[in-house]
């Protein structure tokens, strides 16, 4: 029994062959219920977003796809300026960029910002500011211990002058003795 077309081999390993296969290999679940799992329509927007990274501009604006995207102020920090950002594009053809978990900013298709009512998952920052912005704010808490304290001086450190070259030794002893020689004359 020859095998030389496409529709005989298809019909052989429908008929014979993959009967026999699941005699011998099927094994019956363990568990009757369906293992696929429901997933949330939202969450696939972002599972299904084309991703890509960017360094903020030195104008606080992130290129993409010949689009200039101009970040907004942003209570967390002061700027981004070269930050190393991601834009997310997603299927609907908006557009948002990311600095670590937070999103900074969503754009339109065409680049323009969409403007949203900040919530409060969206302004908190994902670190608590650091002691010396906290001790400036006037919450009362101390400085940091890296920073100077007021009206303290340094003190001198050894060696770190340079010390003068001979040449500057010689002019300054042939000033001292032409001096000389002008008060005793």
């Amino acid at each position: 029994m020859g095998l030389h077309l496409d529709q005989d081999a298809a019909a052989h390993r429908r008929e014979v062959y993959l009967p026999l296969h699941n005699d011998q290999f099927a094994v019956p679940p363990q568990i009757d219920e369906s293992a696929f799992v429901a997933v949330d329509p939202a969450s696939l927007v972002d599972i299904l977003c084309i991703e890509h990274d960017r360094v903020v501009a030195r104008d606080n604006t992130v290129a993409y796809e010949g689009r200039t995207l101009q970040l907004p102020q942003s209570p967390a920090r002061a700027h981004y300026v070269k930050a190393n950002v991601k834009v997310r594009q997603y299927p609907d053809g908006t557009l948002a960029v990311f600095h670590g978990p937070r999103r900074l900013a969503r754009y339109s298709a065409p680049g323009h910002e969409i403007v949203e009512v900040p919530t409060a998952i969206s302004v908190t920052p994902c670190s608590p500011p650091s002691r010396t912005l906290r001790a400036a704010s006037g919450r009362g808490l101390r400085p940091s211990l890296t920073a100077a304290a007021r009206g303290a001086t340094r003190p001198a450190q050894v060696g770190t002058k340079k010390p003068p070259s001979g040449r500057t030794k010689k002019l300054i002893a042939n000033k001292h003795a032409y001096a000389a020689q002008a008060v005793s004359a």
